[in-house]
Formats: C-alpha cells, sequence, structure tokens
C-alpha cells in the first residue's frame, strides 16, 4: 500500500504541475489510463478503487466490489483495505488530505497521525445538537469506514469529538486544484 500511494500521489502532483488543464475534466483525468505498474497500463481509478481499495466500485459507496477484474489487479490488490489510506492519497483537490513520505517501519503510527490530523482539520461538532460534520470522503467511502457508525466510532476513537455523536452531517468536498499541499510527519520512536 505504502509505494502504491507514493506512485498515486506523485503522479498526480506531476502530472497536473506540468498540465492543469487535465483536471477540467476530472473524470478522464481519473479514468484514462497513464501510468506503467508491473507491465500494466493503469488509470488513477485503477490504482485507487482496483488495488488499494480492493477492487470496489466507487460508485456504491464502497460496499460493492467490481466483478470480472483482469488478473493483474488481483495479483496486486490489497489483502484487506485500510480506511486511513483515504487520509494518504491527494487527488489534486484542495480538499484532500496532503502528501507526505511514508516509511514501511513507521507506516501505522504516520498513517494514524495523518488521519488525525487532517479529521481536526476537516470535522467540525455542533455540541448543542451533537452533529459531527466530518469531511464527505467518510461518505462516499462508507463502507471502508464500516458505514456511518463505524465513522462515528473513529471520530471518537481519534478524539475529534468530544462526545457521542448523534448525527453525521458531511461536509461539502473543494474540488479546486490545489496542488504542493505536503505535510512532514514527526519522528515516531
Amino acid at each position: 500500500m505504502q509505494s502504491t500511494s507514493y506512485i498515486y500521489n506523485a503522479f498526480i502532483q506531476i502530472s497536473l504541475s506540468e498540465n492543469p488543464d487535465l483536471y477540467k475534466n476530472r473524470s478522464a483525468f481519473f479514468s484514462d489510463e497513464r501510468i506503467k505498474i508491473a507491465g500494466e497500463i493503469l488509470s488513477f481509478d485503477d490504482i485507487e478503487h482496483g488495488i488499494i481499495r480492493k477492487s470496489r466500485c466507487k460508485l456504491s459507496w464502497g460496499y460493492l466490489r467490481t466483478p470480472f477484474r483482469a488478473k493483474w489487479e488481483r495479483k496486486l490488490r490489497v489483502d484487506d483495505i485500510d480506511w486511513r489510506i483515504h487520509f494518504a492519497l491527494n487527488c489534486g483537490a484542495k480538499s484532500c488530505p496532503p502528501v507526505a513520505v511514508y516509511s514501511p517501519e513507521k507506516l501505522n503510527q504516520e498513517l494514524d497521525f495523518m488521519t488525525k490530523e487532517y479529521l481536526k482539520e476537516q470535522t467540525t461538532f455542533n455540541k448543542e445538537t451533537k452533529t459531527a460534520t466530518p469531511v464527505v470522503l467518510m461518505s462516499w467511502f462508507r463502507a471502508d469506514f464500516g458505514g456511518k457508525s463505524g465513522a462515528c466510532k473513529i471520530l471518537k476513537e481519534y478524539n475529534i469529538v468530544p462526545k457521542k455523536t448523534k448525527k453525521l452531517k458531511f461536509s461539502s468536498y473543494d474540488w479546486t486544484l490545489s496542488l504542493g499541499n505536503y505535510r512532514t510527519l514527526p519522528k515516531f520512536n
């Protein structure tokens, strides 16, 4: 997963830095095959939804698998989806999480750090109504997070919300092109 996220983030940043007009048609940008991995020419969707999200259909909130996947995808895809990856991938939008350089030895700590920081920055909580408003990524890929109840649990476990959340109201996503959003990870022991 670590090297796949590097490839994804690096190619997004490079591709859009060289030609920002590609972002005008985001559907084509993410679905056009342009990156050679393991002898196959892949799209950003292939990497994110096929490899990193274990062949999940992107239009089903992550509940459905895409049937009849190619042999290369079945071979390269992860065994288990790690929902924290959504806070490590940067698609070039202003609402995307920052890009960071991860290490194999500290990957769990680093993903936890990035998850917590991003959720703190992107989530609001209304104490009166006990409504949490996290980033809409948690709705778009809700199966990866364990549904709405899983999203509530994550917000509580990471101390993003001070009290038990009664309601989730997802924020909107700012698709404005914003490159160069990087974060330096702390040194973990």
